[in-house]
């Protein structure tokens, strides 16, 4: 166990931002010995966790774990019974439908149904959303613990655009705003241009681990239209919902 928790420590390391990491700063950011840290890192080359760049004497992540996220995706049970609702749901709008589960931190987007009816599902195409300036992070955030909340309070709100919510009082009310209609709107808040609407989904326990959300030009979402849009956004998360066992 000591030993996979340490590999999860190296994995952790490795982010959109910092791809490539040498030696000497894995060993910094884990805390862990130059010693240990080759031998694993090693050992996780062997297995294709990690990749090395001689050249560059740097390691990034490996295809393997690229083969493993994939498997992932094709085995969610939400992604699943989302897709009928999904699909159905760009029909009757005809606007982008996006699926995302929380991560803790992020909404991450495992499913997305176009315009052109075309899903992207694999895992180089999965996405993350910051949850305090989307639809679809808001409706997840709204339904999580008050100690969630604030750890992505804590995290920083980075602005987006000019209608973004930096103030942690205004999130917290637009969140409470949020639980009380059942829904979340981004107006232009992640995107200039871009309206969007989300709604949680619920897993068996009733738990908040998921969302959907209609996005599309603002011009195509007026906000006289928001109210109507929000009701079929909603009754599809429900459905999503019942079909993995909630039960409201």
């Amino acid at each position: 166990m000591k030993s996979l928790s340490k590999v999860v420590r190296i994995l952790e390391c490795f982010s959109v931002n910092d791809r490539a990491l040498s030696l000497a700063t894995i060993c910094q950011r884990t805390g862990f010995p130059k010693s240990t840290t080759h031998r694993l890192v090693a050992s996780m080359r062997e297995v294709g966790f990690l990749d090395q760049d001689r050249e560059r004497d740097s390691y990034r992540l490996g295809l393997r774990l690229f083969e493993f996220g994939d498997i992932v995706l094709a085995n969610l049970d939400v992604r699943r019974e989302a897709r009928p609702m999904m699909e159905s749901l760009q029909h009757m709008t005809g606007q982008t439908v996006h699926l995302a589960v929380f991560d803790g931190m992020q909404a991450v987007v495992i499913h997305r149904v176009g315009t052109g009816n075309e899903s992207h599902t694999k895992a180089g195409m999965i996405e993350n959303a910051p949850v305090h300036c989307t639809s679809i992070g808001k409706a997840i955030l709204a339904f999580q613990t008050e100690d969630a909340v604030e750890r992505v309070i804590a995290a920083g709100l980075s602005r987006y655009t000019d209608q973004t919510m930096t103030d942690p009082d205004d999130l917290r009310r637009a969140l409470a705003e949020i639980r009380e209609k059942g829904y979340a709107v981004d107006n232009e808040e992640h995107q200039p241009g871009l309206r969007c609407l989300g709604a949680p989904i619920h897993d068996q326990n009733g738990r908040v681990f998921a969302g959907i959300s209609v996005n599309g030009p603002a011009w195509q979402i007026p906000e006289n239209e928001i109210p109507d849009l929000a009701k079929i956004v909603v009754y599809q998360a429900r459905v999503i919902s019942q079909r993995l066992g909630w039960h409201d």
